[in-house]
């Protein structure tokens, strides 16, 4: 959330950031509440001081034996106006709250202007891209001729867009996850924490989900909860509405966990395959830290989520989000995409994002720097490392062989106990009907 006295005094640069973010989001409007809101606040004052005048001069009206019954309706008259101005107020106040909610955060100035994805620049790459010689599969294809990967009766038990991982893919998955959850606590200072996967809508309003992307969520029926969308809403929400330490910043904290989305957006987009799926696994990072720290946390977060691609053996490169494909609650992000070679193109596998106080304001998290200070917003960072499934794809579609196995990249052996080829299981009927 923006803070009002921001917008108050910059409103050109908010509208301009607005333009840029292809946002068509009403800024007067919530200006004409603000000030609205001041007026009411300004006259209810006047009104408080006339009241207490009135409620001294019955007082003295009282002792000195004079008739009060004058200023004893006056005062009624006042308090019932004031009564009035404050309901006028609070509804003004939730008004405005609810229009703040919808408005994105600030781009910082090194984000390029843009109007989509085409338009993010290149900042780095990694990595050769493999060649070939013999006719690249998808990762889908490959997963079913070798009996590890099976939409079909997924298709059949759950719909679209989910699936059985068995046998080695679903010990691959495994291995995926556990080596990041080891690389980030080992060496990337992260501790390690298990969230709860049902998040309620507090929380999800204070990462940005909500309100504005209620149609992505998957809601609990009846309750105002929702399967997490991402393990960030729990990490970022474990601290709302406390006040840190200065000297316990930076805190870092990184979750496996099962993420849920409807990808209402995404209709028609990556229908087969991993990398689009409603149920998924994600390696998240999260970290809180002071002000001053947060450009540095996000290339630090950024070289962290590259460091599990780059002892996975995958190619990769990173990219800067322009102004218009920047997530809404994000002041800037780099995208990591990994080579895909059935796509002859990079996708998305981690987004690294500084959202500065943009969440800490929506979730009231605050720091003291010494005792006694007054308390400053924390800013929150946050990043995939990695999203598995789509590390899953990647790695087999990069280490794919003429005859359809797949070798395991070398960091994955001692998680798959030892296994260096994955090979067509036997003794069980094909993903694919026969």
């Amino acid at each position: 959330m923006l803070d009002i006295k921001f917008i108050r005094e910059h409103v050109q640069e908010v509208k301009d950031n607005l333009i840029h973010r292809h946002n068509s989001f009403d800024l007067d409007e919530v200006l004409d509440l603000d000030s609205r809101r001041r007026n009411l606040l300004q006259e209810t004052e006047q009104l408080k001081k006339q009241r207490n005048e009135a409620t001294r001069q019955i007082a003295e009206a009282k002792r000195s034996g004079q008739d009060s019954a004058e200023k004893i309706a006056e005062m009624k008259g006042i308090s019932q106006k004031i009564s009035e101005l404050d309901r006028q107020l609070s509804e003004t106040e939730s008004i405005l709250r609810d229009g703040l909610l919808h408005l994105p955060n600030m781009c910082d100035a090194s984000v390029p202007v843009g109007k989509d994805d085409s338009e993010n620049p290149e900042v780095r790459r990694w990595g050769d891209i493999p060649a070939f010689s013999f006719p690249v599969k998808a990762h889908d294809e490959l997963g079913a001729d070798l009996g590890i990967l099976d939409s079909e009766r997924a298709g059949k038990v759950s719909g679209a867009r989910f699936y059985f991982y068995l046998g080695a893919a679903a010990r691959l998955e495994r291995a995926i996850y556990n080596f990041m959850l080891d690389l980030h606590t080992q060496e990337n200072d992260y501790t390690e924490v298990v969230p709860p996967y049902i998040i309620n809508g507090t929380s999800m309003q204070g990462t940005g989900q909500l309100p504005k992307f209620a149609d992505d969520m998957y809601k609990v029926e009846g309750e105002d909860m929702y399967m997490t969308p991402t393990a960030e809403v729990p990490l970022t929400n474990y601290y709302a509405g406390e006040i840190l330490k200065g000297e316990d910043l930076p805190v870092h904290l990184t979750a496996f966990t099962p993420c849920f989305r409807k990808e209402a957006g995404s209709a028609g987009k990556d229908t087969r395959g991993l990398i689009r799926q409603h149920q998924f696994h994600k390696v998240e990072m999260v970290k809180y830290c002071k002000p001053e720290d947060s450009w540095n946390e996000l290339e630090s977060l950024t070289a962290e989520a590259e460091k599990v691609l780059q002892r996975l053996g995958l190619p990769y490169h990173v990219v800067c989000l322009c102004t218009g494909d920047i997530g809404f609650s994000s002041a800037k992000t780099y995208d990591i995409e990994v080579w895909m070679p059935a796509q002859n193109k990079y996708r998305e596998i981690s987004s690294c994002s500084n959202c500065l106080d943009f969440q800490a304001r929506r979730a009231n998290i605050r720091f003291r720097r010494h005792a006694g200070d007054k308390p400053e917003f924390v800013h929150t960072l946050n990043g995939s490392g990695l999203a598995v499934g789509r590390t899953v794809a990647a790695i087999m579609e990069n280490y794919q062989q003429e005859d359809g196995t797949i070798r395991v990249p070398e960091a994955l052996q001692p998680y798959m106990n030892g296994l260096k080829v994955i090979e067509r299981r036997q003794g069980y009927p094909s993903s694919r009907h026969e």
